[in-house]
């Protein structure tokens, strides 16, 4: 029994797994899912800094995954309800922003192919995301609104 657990031990050692983190992972018991998670889910330096590092491919496939995004809720609630609800009253200037803010990201990146045009396209894009997606929210945009207000607020 003992040759086998140096096997194993030498096995993780080969594989990359620390023994003694093994060991104290072990002895806690009380690793939850998200420390799993975060565990094989990380990111490199450059990975995580590829929107900056490259952001007309980031920009790309942003918007490609924007479309995709509202592709896929047209094919859960059909497309017909989808158009109607993105056409309400509510909601049409921040549909009208958001589809702008995407055709302006794909056009900066793909025809201008400036990274600085891309990079601020990008986070017009976000922010018409945010605010479309607050729309559906009851009293979301009105409330945004008021805390940021608050917040930038220069009279004393």
């Amino acid at each position: 029994m003992e040759k086998m657990n140096k096997a194993m031990e030498k096995m993780k050692m080969l594989v990359g797994i620390e023994v003694e983190q093994e060991e104290e992972l072990q002895s806690s018991n009380m690793s939850s899912f998200i420390d799993d998670f975060n565990r094989e889910c990380t990111l490199s330096t450059q990975q995580s800094m590829l929107v900056f590092f490259n952001p007309i491919k980031f920009g790309i496939t942003f918007t490609f995954g924007n479309l995709l995004a509202l592709g896929s809720t047209a094919f859960l609630i059909g497309p017909k309800r989808q158009v109607t609800m993105m056409l309400d009253p509510v909601r049409i200037y921040a549909t009208a922003i958001y589809i702008a803010s995407m055709i302006i990201a794909l056009f900066c990146a793909l025809y201008v192919h400036n990274k600085l045009l891309t990079l601020l396209a990008i986070i017009l894009e976000f922010g018409a995301l945010v605010w479309y997606a607050l729309s559906y929210i009851p009293f979301a945009r009105s409330m945004v609104s008021k805390v940021m207000v608050a917040c930038f607020d220069t009279e004393f």
